[in-house]
């Protein structure tokens, strides 16, 4: 196929040394392309027969990882929500701030290709049933640190890591295993409609939790309950689909997996795989930054407008921010991952680059408006927000589909392997440094904490 001239660039299959390879032309989940034909797609009876499971099983499967989805994102920006009081609690700057993100997504990076490789080899259901209980017990040991023991809570966000690199390597590819061609798309969007929202939750959450209890500590409390609730689920509802099955036709071998290294070879070689993961890396670069640090960046540009108070030690810092904040993300998030989702389905039919097209027109579409939102800061908070919006529904664009090319050009028995990989290259360039850098450049130009340029 990559030596074709008709095969659509970002639409090129896996190395398809070791069987059958999703994406190529005449098998489920294939785009095809004009020479080839429509994709062979399953019924729902033969989806039913294939996997085991009935759909309405599989729809319930969906169903809670999506509710797992909220779950991990809503911890993780939980502490953005929450993050001027805990700079006032530990006594910390910008700098040291910005490393609670950068130490977290630096464990999640590094465990990523570990689940990733179990993923591809061992019961998924229960690597994610054990990786979500242990973060729930360190989320909530994380909520009693005293304020001298700074260090310990970079520890705690280091190990959260594990709980969430075993399930954001492995959940995609269950669905990737129930549905095929449009209805894996579909289930994929609403899969990834959890990130954005669960984000917008955890800065609500995180603030609302705080005001109401009166003290932060007790946004890092909500979670490690939700946790429980989503083992027991994982546990109950979830069965494990055959591999690849619904991919395959009914006299084509089973795929085996193979070393480690032919895996990675197979994905350096993968043009695809590549590109597409460069490119995310460039979202994952401006979300990351732009999560941590967006609800202290307009509670301070109100501070210098004069519309609130600079935060006093001693007290909490009181803004609305976090929760305007939240609740643009989950509206922008829904309606970026529908939009990109459906633009590139009805844009599909006449052009096999749509994938790569829009999520190329949503990274770059969304610079100019973030800039202006930087811009207007200083002149108009509704103004910041506008473009805010504008430009987190473009970013959002790139979600679901980014997973979906990634499915459907890598085979089944790496796609746990090449989701960790992603995982580790969008972070380790992308947002794993850019809260950091961003608190670094921050903290010469801050005034004291009682002042306007604080």
């Amino acid at each position: 196929m990559a030596g074709s001239d008709t095969t659509p660039f970002l639409s090129q299959a896996d190395d398809p040394e070791d069987g059958p390879v999703p994406g190529t032309p005449g098998l489920p989940g294939s785009m095809g392309n004009a020479k080839s034909g429509e994709p062979e797609i399953p019924d729902r009876e033969g989806l039913q027969r294939i996997t085991g499971l009935s759909p309405a099983r599989s729809a319930l499967i969906v169903a809670v990882l999506c509710y797992i989805n909220l779950l991990n994102y809503m911890d993780r920006f939980t502490v953005a929500g929450v993050l001027p009081d805990i700079e006032q609690f530990f006594d910390i700057g910008d700098s040291s701030s910005g490393l609670i993100q950068t130490v977290f997504i630096s464990s999640y990076m590094v465990l990523a290709p570990v689940f990733g490789y179990l993923g591809d080899r061992y019961n998924r259901k229960y690597l994610m049933c054990g990786g979500i209980a242990f973060w729930s017990l360190v989320t909530l040991g994380s909520s009693f640190i005293p304020r001298e023991r700074f260090w310990l809570l970079l520890l705690t966000r280091g190990l959260v890591g594990v709980g969430e690199a075993s399930y954001s390597t492995i959940a995609p590819t269950l669905i990737a295993d129930l549905f095929v061609a449009d209805q894996r798309s579909r289930m994929l969007s609403v899969f990834y409609f959890a990130i954005p929202v669960g984000s917008g939750l955890g800065y609500i959450a995180g603030s609302k939790v705080k005001d109401v209890a009166g003290d932060w500590h007790w946004a890092l409390r909500v979670t490690p309950g939700l946790g429980v609730v989503a083992v027991l689920l994982l546990f109950l509802v979830v069965r494990e689909p055959p591999r690849g099955a619904v991919e395959r036709h009914s006299d084509s071998p089973p795929l085996n997996p193979t070393s480690w290294w032919a895996d990675l070879r197979a994905l350096a070689r993968n043009p695809s795989f590549t590109l597409s993961s460069l490119g995310f890396t460039a979202v994952a670069f401006v979300t990351g930054s732009l999560a941590l640090w967006a609800p202290a960046f307009l509670l301070r540009s109100r501070v210098v407008l004069g519309e609130t108070p600079p935060c006093l030690p001693g007290d909490s810092c009181s803004s609305s921010d976090s929760l305007i904040f939240g609740l643009i993300t989950c509206l922008t998030g829904v309606l970026g991952v529908g939009l990109g989702v459906e633009i590139s389905r009805r844009l599909r039919r006449s052009n096999p680059r749509a994938d790569p097209l829009v999520c190329a027109a949503g990274l770059l579409g969304s610079a100019p408006f973030l800039f202006l939102s930087l811009a207007c800061a200083r002149g108009s908070i509704v103004a910041t927000y506008i473009f805010i919006f504008i430009g987190e529904t473009l970013l959002s664009m790139n979600w679901a589909i980014v997973a979906d090319i990634l499915l459907y050009v890598v085979i089944p028995t790496r796609r746990s392997t090449a989701e960790a990989f992603q995982i580790v290259l969008s972070h380790l360039l992308g947002d794993a440094g850019s809260p950091y850098l961003i608190g670094l450049g921050s903290c010469p130009r801050r005034g004291p904490r009682t002042t306007a340029s604080w």
